[in-house]
């Protein structure tokens, strides 16, 4: 029985994981695209970074990318497409998977 427990244990301790993982990846990738979007748009310093929380801020309207995208699609709009915004975000999204990686397994 306690055989059993371990493997539980163990499979509950890598869920949480790789919801933690994948947490910080897309808030990473939300911080990258704030940071695009808001030299896109011309913005610097505070500016630049209050925007950029915007950006992350605005993913927690719905699960999902979408809701981030379509902030962007209305502040991008006449400067990038929505294609052009979502080969940013695959991009910048397999950018902060390599940094989150790189991370993990330097500690």
């Amino acid at each position: 029985m306690k055989t059993f427990k371990d493997r539980q244990k163990a499979f509950e301790s890598k869920f949480a994981f790789d919801e933690e993982m994948s947490f910080k990846i897309q808030a990473r990738t939300n911080k990258f695209l704030g940071e695009w979007a808001a030299e896109q748009l011309g913005l610097t310093g505070e500016n630049a970074s209050k925007y950029t929380l915007e950006v992350i801020k605005s993913d927690f309207e719905e699960p999902g990318q979408e809701d981030v995208i379509r902030k962007l699609s209305k502040d991008l709009e006449g400067i990038q497409s929505d294609k052009e915004i979502r080969i940013k975000a695959k991009e910048l999204f397999s950018e902060a998977i390599q940094q989150i990686n790189s991370e993990v397994g330097s500690n």
